[in-house]
């Protein structure tokens, strides 16, 4: 809701209230006048109503549907998955009155082209789709255009210890990899026995006497089975 505000006396102030925004109606305003410039114009040098007013409602309709596009993304970036359900509800309303808004501006410029003196194909069934064209267009470049010009919410806002925003409040902070480093395989093998290698055979025979003239390359399992091939 908008509100204007005069001061009538020293002591007395009026306050006027009315739907809407102040500069959501300069906007509308401005997509009206700049149809009415070209309406003029086009008469001016075609004389021909038809022409004139196509071009008019167009031009007007571009504008506007420019308008109610920027309008419905910042509408739509200002809910999140933590938005309370009273502010969801009332800004479907708000959609819903704006889907209503969008519908009138195009089908009202359909009726007008429809209702001029022109007859025939064109001025029946052609020209009249061309101010809901131009809305759908503008509407949909002013979405493109204002997610172009978004700054995209970083990462680390929802993940991390140190996450400021999480799609579930009650959920913990995600781990990172340094978190998660605990259950490694390296992790998990230093909880062996550290004397797990003094059950290997070789440590085993390690009091077995050894023959001075006996050659062993190395020693090991492979070591005691070359011993006992020997021996056999």
């Amino acid at each position: 809701m908008g509100q204007m505000i005069r001061q009538i006396g020293p002591n007395t102030t009026r306050y006027y209230w009315y739907p809407g925004d102040k500069k959501q109606w300069l906007r509308a305003l401005f997509a009206a006048g700049a149809g009415g410039a070209v309406l003029g114009l086009t008469y001016a040098f075609t004389r021909s109503w038809l022409a004139s007013t196509t071009l008019g409602l167009v031009v007007a309709a571009g504008v506007a549907g420019f308008n109610f596009g920027r309008r419905d993304l910042a509408a739509f970036d200002a809910l999140d998955a933590r938005t309370p359900r009273r502010e969801v509800a009332g800004a479907a309303g708000r959609a819903s009155w704006r889907g209503l808004v969008q519908g009138f501006v195009v089908g009202f410029s359909a009726l007008v082209i429809v209702h001029l003196p022109a007859t025939g194909f064109l001025a029946d069934w052609v020209l009249p789709l061309a101010p809901g064209i131009a809305f759908g267009l503008s509407w949909q470049a002013a979405l493109i255009a204002g997610r172009l010009t978004h700054e995209s919410t970083k990462a680390t806002e929802f993940v991390g210890p140190d996450a400021t925003r999480r799609l579930d409040p009650d959920s913990p902070p995600a781990t990172g990899p340094a978190d998660r480093g605990s259950t490694r395989p390296a992790d998990r093998d230093s909880t062996r026995p550290a004397d797990g290698d003094s059950t290997r055979p070789a440590d085993r025979d390690s009091t077995r006497r050894v023959d001075p003239d006996e050659t062993l390359s190395h020693t090991g399992p492979f070591a005691e089975a070359t011993e006992d091939v020997r021996r056999s």
